[in-house]
């Protein structure tokens, strides 16, 4: 693991985004990671139906979903509004 990128264990549901979302700090500075309801229902194969379903469903797959997240900072996959898209 790359220790100049950390997870605080923290994650929010984003009714607009359809999304769980959860922070990574990248050499001092924050970045959201955003992993949607459709991609999170597939990881964990299990049909998601409430917001706080997806934040267990997350919380199961918090170690994957962080090296994906981590595996796309590295890359410099980061969106137009500098999150990064699981």
């Amino acid at each position: 693991m790359n220790q100049s990128i950390l997870f605080p264990d923290e994650q929010r549901w984003n009714e607009t985004l359809q999304a769980v979302v959860f922070p990574a700090q990248v050499s001092g500075l924050l970045v959201e990671c955003v992993v949607t309801l459709e991609r999170l229902s597939h990881l964990s194969g299990e049909s998601i139906d409430s917001s706080q379903h997806a934040l267990d469903c997350f919380l199961g797959l918090r170690f994957d979903l962080e090296e994906l997240a981590e595996q796309a900072i590295e890359a410099e996959e980061y969106d137009s509004s500098g999150r990064v898209q699981l």
